[in-house]
C-alpha cells in the first residue's frame, strides 16, 4: 500500500507528488549501485580463476578443491554435491574469509539429499564427475576454471563459460591496516600476495567502502564484497522465472539495458515493462526448450542483478542459421555463491526438484479461495456491516471482508480503533453468523510510544533491528516514528506469533485473518524507501538478509495464526514483500497497481512467473488500486480475476467506492456472474491447491508447461491453463469485439465451458467478445467437478452436491478428480481425513475409485448431475453402486451439442459407483 496525500505524516507528501506514477529517480539504476556497476564493467574473457586439482578432496556425496584468482591470488573454496533427484549444488566461498560470510537459514526445507560423486576420468587440467543416469557428467576445466555438465555429447549448461565469475573477498581498508599489517605489507591472507610477495588489489573504486544515493549513505564497513557468476545454456532461447517485475513472461535480454533487479522495494503504482525491482524477490530462473527444461535457483538474499543474453534476440527464428543460446549472469552484494541446478529434463520435474529444496505451496483453507472484498478503508462497524448485507442484497457471494491500517487505534496493530471499531468481536460474530470472516491488517513497523504494548514489550527485550551505532533503527512508515522487529531473530519470530493468540489479540476471534503489508520493509524515508544496508540484525548487516525480512514476517505471521488454534486450523496470511520458500506459509499479490488497462494485462504474466517458481497462491487487486477504473474495465477484471488463484478487489483510500453494485445494474449482473463462476468451480480449485500442496507443480500455468514441444507457446502470456485441464484467455483489451485464442495440442480437442461447442485443438480461435463474455475451455479428455449451487460464502456450500462434467477427448475417454476433505484444518495431513477420488470415463462407463484407501473421511455431498460432452445417445444408463445394486438414471441428450446430461444419481462423493452407458 502507497502513501496516501491524506496522510498526517507530512513526509508522505513528498511520496505524493509522484503518486500518479513511480518516481524513478527514488530507485537505483545498475550505474547508482555501485556494486553492480563494477561487476557490469567486467566483461566476457578469460576468466583469472584457475582450478588446484592438487587440492581435491572427495568423500561419498561431496566434492571440494580451491579456486585461486591469478591476479590477486585469493584462494577459493569450491565445493560440488549431487543431490537426489537430478540436482547439481556449487558453493563457492573464500577459502580463509576475515569472518564468515552470510550464508542464507531458513529457506531450504532442511539439507538436501545427497547422491554418491564419482571421478571417472582426470588429467592435469581437468577432470570429470559422474552425475548418475543418462551418461549425466560434470567437466571441470582447471585453467581458465569452468564448469560444464553434459549428457552425453549435448552440453546442458556450462558455468565461468565467459568468464565473469568475480569474487570480491573481505579485506582490511587500506587506512585502516593494523601496525602489523603495514610493518609486513601484508593483508588479511597469506594468498593475496604475488611471487614477489606484492599485494595485488583493484584500485578503489568509487562506492566500495561507502555508497551515497540522494541523502542517504551506506557505510560499508565490511568494504567490498559482491559476487558474480554467469551461465550458458546452449539451445535455449526462452528463458523465465526471476520475479517480481512487471514484464513480460519470457525473460527479455537485457544488452544495452538495465538487467533484472531482485531488491523488495515499496514501488507504488508501478511501470510495466521495465527490470525494476518490486515488492519480492525469487532468484530462480527457468530455461525452456523443446528438448529440456532446466532451473537455476541462487540462494542469495542480498540485493541482485541478473543479465540475460541471448543470441537470437531479435531475429526471425527461421531466418537465424546461429544455434540458439542464452547467457545468464547473476550478481549479488554480499554473501557467497550457493546455487541448484535442476536438471529437469521436463517441466514437471523442475517443479518438483525445486519443492524438494523449498517446500509446496500451503494448502489453504477453501474460504481463501473464494472472493475478498477490500479497500483501504471500511470506515468503521457499521460501514463493515453494510457492505456485507450489501452483498446479500445483490445476491452476490463472498467469504473475506478486509481491513486496512485505519481499523487499528493510531495505527498501533494489535488494536482496534476505539470510536470506529469498538466491539470488534461482535462485529466478527455477526460475520460468523453467515459463515463469512474478516482479514486484519498486521504490519512489521511498530509505532515507538511508551504507551504501546507490543513496542515496550519489543524494546524490552532488545527485539528491534539495530541501527550501524547500536541503537534501535527507526524511520518513518504509516504510525510516524516507527521501530522494526528483527524477523531474522527466531527468538522474534516466537514472540510475535504469540501476540497472535486470543487473550493477547484483544478482540480477535477465529474467523479473523491476517494481512502483512509493508514488509519490504518500507521506510518512508529510508534509501530507496527501505532500510539503510548498514542496519544490524545481531552480527549481520540489513545488506546481506534484505530479501529474506519479508518471507520471516509471513512465517511469524502465520506460525501464530497456527499457534493460537494449538495447530488444528490452516492459516490464511496475505504478503507483499516474499522470497523463495515464501510459498510455504500463504498467499501473494502484485501490489499497488493501477485502474489502467495494462496493469490488467500484466497481472497475468506477473502471476504466471510466480506459479514457476512455486508461489501459486497470487492475484493482482481487481480494479486497480490507484485511480478509478471505467465499468468496463472494473468487470473485465473481476472476469479476469475470478479465474486467478488470489481473488481479491481493492482500491485505495482517495478513489470513489467501488463495491459491485455501484456501477449500474447491468454492471452488477455482469460482476454477480464472474463472481458465481468462481464459486461454481471451487471444487476444482481446491483440488489444484491440494495437488500443488503435495506435488508442487503449479496452479496456474503458462501453456508450454503442459505443451513443452509447441513452441507456439512458449511466448503466450495472455491465456493460461488453470491446471491442465481448463484454458482460460480473459478480455483485457478496451472496447475489444473478439480475442484470438490459441488453442493447443495436435489431435486434441476442446470446448467452450458455456456452450459446449467442441474445437480441435492446434489452431488459433478467433472467439466474438461481449461484456459478459469470459472465453474459457475445457480439455477434451477430462472430468471437472462444480458446484453449482452457489450461496452466499463457500462455507454455506460445503455439504452441497456435485455436478461432473466430463469432455470426452478424441478417443471418447477422460479423467479427472475429486478431492474433499473438512476445508479449513490440518486433519487432512495428520489424520488422513479427505477423499480422494479419481474419476474415469472409457468404453461407455464413467467410475468413481478411491485414490486414498488409507484415508478416513465422510462427506454429506452427493453427485447431483454428470453432463457429459462429445459422445452420443445412448439407449439406458445405469448406475451400479458399490453394494451391487443397479438402478436406471434419467437422462437427456442434445443432439444439436452432442451433450448428455445424467440426473440425479444420487451417490454420495466418497462412495463407490459405476455408470454404464449402453
Amino acid at each position: 500500500m502507497a502513501a496516501s496525500c491524506d496522510s498526517l505524516l507530512p513526509l508522505v507528501l513528498l511520496l505524493c507528488l509522484s503518486a500518479q506514477a513511480v518516481d524513478r529517480s527514488n530507485f537505483k539504476t545498475c550505474d547508482q549501485s555501485a556494486f553492480c556497476k563494477r561487476q557490469r564493467e567486467l566483461k566476457p574473457g578469460q576468466s583469472p580463476y584457475r582450478a588446484l586439482l592438487d587440492t581435491l578432496e572427495l568423500s561419498n556425496s561431496r566434492l571440494s578443491l580451491q579456486l585461486i584468482n591469478d591476479n590477486n591470488k585469493v584462494r577459493l573454496l569450491l565445493e560440488l554435491y549431487r543431490l537426489q533427484g537430478n540436482m547439481t549444488r556449487v558453493k563457492i566461498n573464500e577459502l580463509k574469509p576475515l569472518k564468515p560470510r552470510y550464508e542464507v537459514p531458513d529457506v531450504l526445507l532442511s539439507h538436501p539429499i545427497t547422491e554418491a560423486l564419482s571421478v571417472v576420468a582426470q588429467d592435469e587440467n581437468s577432470l570429470v564427475v559422474s552425475l548418475g543416469g543418462k551418461d549425466q557428467r560434470l567437466i571441470l576445466s582447471a585453467q581458465p576454471f569452468r564448469l560444464d555438465i553434459v549428457e552425453g555429447s549435448q552440453v546442458l549448461m556450462s558455468l565461468n563459460s565467459r568468464g565473469l565469475l568475480a569474487f570480491e573477498h573481505l579485506r582490511t581498508r587500506k587506512d585502516t591496516k593494523s601496525e602489523s599489517e603495514q610493518a609486513t605489507g601484508q593483508e588479511n591472507v597469506e594468498q593475496q600476495t604475488d611471487e614477489d610477495g606484492q599485494i595485488k588489489e583493484d584500485d578503489d573504486k568509487p562506492g566500495m567502502w561507502e555508497e551515497t544515493f540522494k541523502s542517504h549513505t551506506d557505510s560499508k564497513p565490511n568494504g567490498p564484497t559482491s559476487i558474480s557468476l554467469d551461465f550458458s545454456l546452449p539451445g535455449v532461447e526462452h528463458v523465465y522465472g526471476i520475479p517480481e517485475h512487471a514484464d513480460t513472461l519470457k525473460l527479455k535480454n537485457t544488452d544495452g539495458s538495465d538487467p533484472y533487479r531482485l531488491y523488495n522495494l515499496d514501488v507504488f503504482q508501478y511501470e510495466l515493462h521495465n527490470p525494476m525491482a518490486l515488492y519480492g524477490a525469487v532468484p530462480v530462473l527457468i530455461s525452456h526448450s523443446t528438448d529440456r527444461t532446466m532451473g537455476i535457483f541462487w540462494l542469495n538474499a542480498a540485493e541482485t542483478w541478473v543479465d540475460i543474453s541471448s543470441n537470437t534476440a531479435g531475429k526471425v527464428r527461421v531466418i537465424s542459421s546461429e544455434a540458439p543460446q542464452t547467457d545468464v549472469r547473476w550478481m549479488s552484494e554480499s554473501g557467497i555463491i550457493d546455487v541448484f541446478i535442476m536438471l529437469g529434463p521436463k517441466p514437471a520435474d523442475v517443479f518438483t526438484q525445486y519443492a524438494s529444496l523449498t517446500g509446496t505451496q500451503s494448502f489453504p483453507p477453501l474460504s481463501a479461495l473464494a472472493y475478498h472484498q477490500c479497500r483501504w478503508n471500511y470506515n468503521d462497524q457499521e460501514d463493515v456491516k453494510t457492505v456485507d448485507q450489501g452483498f446479500d442484497e445483490h445476491d452476490i457471494p463472498y467469504d473475506f471482508i478486509w481491513l486496512d491500517i485505519e481499523h487499528a487505534d493510531g495505527k498501533r496493530y494489535f488494536t482496534w480503533d476505539p470510536s470506529k471499531f469498538p466491539q470488534p468481536k461482535e462485529m466478527l460474530q455477526g460475520l460468523m453468523d453467515k459463515r463469512r470472516k474478516l482479514v486484519a491488517i498486521v504490519d512489521p513497523h511498530i509505532k515507538v510510544d511508551s504507551g504501546y504494548k507490543i513496542h515496550n514489550e519489543i524494546r524490552s527485550k532488545n527485539f528491534y533491528v539495530k541501527n550501524k551505532d547500536g541503537g534501535d533503527y527507526e524511520g518513518w512508515c504509516w504510525p510516524g516514528n516507527a521501530g522494526y522487529p528483527d524477523f531474522t531473530n527466531p527468538e522474534m519470530r516466537t514472540w510475535w506469533a504469540s501476540q497472535f493468540a486470543y487473550d493477547q489479540y484483544e478482540g480477535s476471534m477465529e474467523n479473523q485473518y491476517i494481512w502483512n503489508d509493508m514488509n519490504e520493509p518500507s521506510v518512508f524515508n529510508g534509501p530507496e524507501v527501505t532500510m539503510h544496508k548498514d542496519a544490524l540484525h545481531g552480527v549481520w548487516e540489513h545488506r546481506d538478509v534484505h530479501n529474506l525480512y519479508g518471507l520471516y514476517v509471513q512465517k511469524a505471521t502465520a506460525d501464530g495464526l497456527i499457534q493460537r488454534s494449538e495447530g488444528v486450523q490452516r492459516p490464511f496470511v496475505l504478503t507483499r514483500a516474499f522470497f523463495a520458500g515464501s510459498q510455504r506459509y500463504g498467499a501473494v499479490w502484485t501490489g499497488d497497481n493501477a485502474a489502467e488497462w495494462g496493469h490488467l494485462k500484466i497481472s497475468i504474466p506477473m502471476c504466471l512467473s510466480l506459479g514457476l517458481v512455486g508461489i501459486s497462491f497470487c492475484g493482482a487487486d481487481v480494479g486497480g488500486f490507484f485511480k478509478h477504473p471505467s465499468a468496463e474495465l472494473l468487470v473485465r477484471w473481476y472476469q479476469a480475476g475470478a479465474y486467478q488463484p488470489f481473488f481479491r478487489a481493492h482500491a485505495h483510500i482517495d478513489t470513489p467506492r467501488r463495491e459491485p453494485w455501484l456501477f449500474g445494474p447491468e454492471n452488477t449482473a455482469l460482476i454477480r456472474e464472474a463472481i458465481r463462476q468462481r464459486y461454481a468451480l471451487l471444487p476444482y480449485w481446491y483440488q489444484l491447491f491440494y495437488n500443488a500442496h503435495r506435488t508442487g507443480q503449479p496452479v496456474m500455468r503458462p501453456l508450454w508447461v503442459e505443451y513443452p514441444d509447441d513452441f507456439a507457446t512458449f511466448s503466450i502470456e495472455d491465456e493460461y491453463l488453470i491446471g491442465k485441464d481448463l484454458l482460460v484467455h480473459p478480455v483485457t483489451d478496451e472496447g475489444a469485439t473478439g480475442v484470438t485464442a490459441y488453442l493447443p495440442g495436435k489431435g486434441e480437442v476442446w470446448y467452450d465451458v458455456h456452450t459446449f461447442q467442441k474445437h480441435d485443438g492446434d489452431q488459433s480461435l478467433y472467439i466474438p467478445v461481449t461484456m459478459s463474455s469470459i472465453p474459457v475451455f475445457q480439455r477434451g479428455g477430462s472430468i471437472i467437478c462444480r458446484k453449482d449451487r452457489v450461496r452466499r460464502s463457500s462455507s454455506c456450500m460445503e455439504n452441497d452436491p456435485y455436478t461432473l462434467y466430463v469432455a470426452l477427448g478424441s478417443q471418447g475417454s477422460a479423467e479427472g478428480e475429486l478431492y474433499i476433505d473438512d476445508f479449513h484444518t490440518f486433519s487432512f495431513e495428520e489424520a488422513k481425513q479427505f477423499v480422494h477420488r479419481r474419476l474415469s470415463f472409457s468404453a461407455n462407463t464413467l467410475s468413481s475409485r478411491n485414490l486414498a484407501p488409507d484415508s478416513q473421511f465422510s462427506t454429506a455431498s452427493w453427485i447431483e448431475k454428470i453432463v457429459i460432452f462429445g459422445g452420443s445417445q445412448p439407449s439406458s444408463a445405469t448406475l451400479k453402486s458399490a453394494d451391487g445394486t443397479e438402478s436406471a438414471l434419467e437422462f437427456e441428450f442434445d443432439s444439436t451439442l452432442a451433450v448428455l446430461t445424467l440426473r440425479k444419481p444420487g451417490v454420495n462423493a466418497a462412495a463407490d459407483w459405476t455408470i454404464v452407458l449402453r
